[in-house]
């Protein structure tokens, strides 16, 4: 399996550096990052909510190692409100935020990770919008939960991720699925050991459905965060047999991948949202991008052959 040698070169120097010398890498990364800056990503956001479209935003960027680079993650997602909130989109455009971006893997990590996206989630309940925790890999999601549940106090709507392939997503879904709760199931784009991960897509693929068969039947707000025709015909199946209205739940798709299914869906009636990345440091999350559909391998490689 390629996915598990793409995640590692994730997290290797060498590799990025590599692939980001290589003179076709941006033209391909386009695919899935449309912008490096705020003044990039605006018209984008136009452009897709005046298709019906609605849109999670993510500013790319993992690499943090000191408290003033979380600090300036901070004010990256503080500008983005800022320039979002004239538009008059807080109930189309949310935030996506990585709490390692925030300094949740320094020293006092958790704390600074907490002060750091209070102000965001402020900034985004001012203008009607929310924001949305991302999960990353199983080491941090203690951390994250607490810090999910400490803001649900002051902002009931902040939602969170959970992933398919860890053992411990069963409870959690059961744990969240309460009245008020938005919370967006994945997969799963990391790399786990099979001490506390499904290994094998079957298995991914039947904890998936397991997951969302709870989400579905509980009280919260079910986010389903898949390309997967399979699972999303599954979803609407579970929607229905569960008396979920069409404004009850949601999909979600990365910018870039099945655009077309994007507008099917929304022309359908169904919130349709658009994950949608921006930024500089972009390699993390488009290494992920091709670890977990072998179609987004291809498509570098072709044009790594095509254009190299």
């Amino acid at each position: 399996m390629l996915g598990p040698v793409i995640l590692a070169a994730s997290r290797s120097d060498r590799m990025r550096r590599l692939i980001s010398a290589a003179p076709v890498t941006k033209q391909v990364v386009d695919r899935f990052i449309p912008g490096e800056t705020v003044d990039d990503i605006v018209p984008i956001v136009e452009e897709l909510t005046g298709k019906g479209l609605e849109l999670t935003m993510d500013v790319v960027g993992e690499d943090i190692t000191t408290p003033e680079q979380a600090s300036a993650a901070r004010d990256a997602y503080l500008e983005l409100i800022e320039r979002i909130a004239p538009l008059g989109l807080g109930d189309k455009v949310e935030m996506s935020v990585k709490l390692s971006m925030f300094g949740q893997a320094l020293g006092g990590g958790h704390e600074l990770a907490l002060a750091n996206v209070r102000p965001v989630v402020e900034a985004a309940a001012a203008i009607g919008t929310t924001v949305t925790l991302d999960a990353e890999d199983h080491t941090t999601l203690d951390s994250m939960f607490a810090i999910h549940e400490e803001l649900r106090k002051d902002f009931p709507q902040t939602g969170c991720v959970i992933q398919a392939y860890l053992f411990r997503t069963e409870a959690d879904a059961r744990r969240l699925a309460d009245a008020g709760s938005r919370v967006r199931l994945v997969k799963g784009a990391y790399k786990e050991p099979a001490e506390v991960a499904y290994q094998q897509k079957h298995e991914i693929d039947k904890a998936y459905v397991r997951v969302l068969r709870i989400l579905m039947e509980g009280e919260g707000y079910p986010m389903i965060g898949s390309h997967d025709p399979r699972l999303i015909s599954i979803a609407q199946e579970l929607a229905r047999r569960a008396g979920r209205k069409l404004d009850e739940y949601e999909f979600q798709m990365l910018y870039g991948i099945r655009g077309e299914e994007h507008l099917r869906l929304a022309a359908e009636g169904h919130r349709m949202r658009v994950y949608t990345a921006y930024g500089t440091d972009w390699y993390g999350y488009f290494m992920r991008r091709l670890a977990e559909k072998p179609a987004n391998l291809r498509f570098f490689a072709r044009s790594m052959v095509s254009k190299g």
